[in-house]
């Protein structure tokens, strides 16, 4: 048998992560150590489904301003929940972030196993995972890769489905064609000034000639 004819087994079980952010009251930022504090967060990994039969620990890096920055949590809902946040320039007066409720961010992503051991590819099959939705009822979690989203997300928990690759692609396509337009207007503006230069430079080589 040759190599090429072995083939790999490989089995998924979907994950999310990231973390939901809510402004905290004026009164409770006056009750905290630091007036920079702005927001109570929590970052969590998880799911559909609880995952503590094949994870058994989540370790977290906070920035190492904060006590004890690395955490680890051994037992599900694998949730840290830091007190507060540090205010950014950007962030929004207080009385706009209250109104406009939590900001969730979450990332949706799959582990993929190849070629498991038998006994941990056993434990993943008694455990198959809970299938996405293919009906959209709730806005995607917000991602920096699409800003969009953070407008949809606010106010309550979103939730992924099977058409979000669809939507990314077309996402993806309306990018394109606005660099594509983009492109077009500059190399326009371009020609323009260079036909603007040769026409000044002739000027100036005619006027030169006639002053000889």
């Amino acid at each position: 048998m040759t190599a090429s004819e072995f083939e790999v087994l490989s089995i998924f079980r979907p994950i999310i992560y990231g973390n939901t952010a809510v402004a905290l009251t004026q009164k409770e930022r006056d009750a905290l150590p630091s007036p920079d504090h702005t927001h109570r967060w929590t970052v969590a990994v998880g799911g559909a489904d609880d995952l503590s039969y094949f994870i058994k620990r989540v370790t977290f890096k906070l920035h190492d301003t904060y006590p004890t920055p690395t955490r680890n949590i051994d037992k599900p809902p694998f949730e840290l929940h830091p007190w507060t946040i540090t205010g950014e320039p950007e962030i929004p007066p207080l009385e706009v972030a209250l109104k406009a409720g939590p900001v969730h961010s979450w990332q949706y992503d799959e582990i993929v196993f190849n070629d498991p051991f038998q006994n941990f590819l056993n434990l993943l099959t008694q455990h198959p995972p809970t299938p996405l939705p293919k009906v959209k009822k709730k806005p995607v979690p917000f991602h920096l890769a699409n800003p969009g989203s953070f407008e949809e997300s606010k106010g309550g928990t979103p939730e992924f489905w099977t058409g979000m690759i669809a939507e990314e692609a077309e996402r993806l396509e309306e990018a394109r064609k606005k660099v594509i337009t983009e492109q077009e207007r500059l190399r326009a503006e371009l020609i323009e000034k260079e036909q603007e230069y040769e026409k000044l430079k002739k000027q100036v080589a005619e006027s030169a000639g006639a002053a000889a």
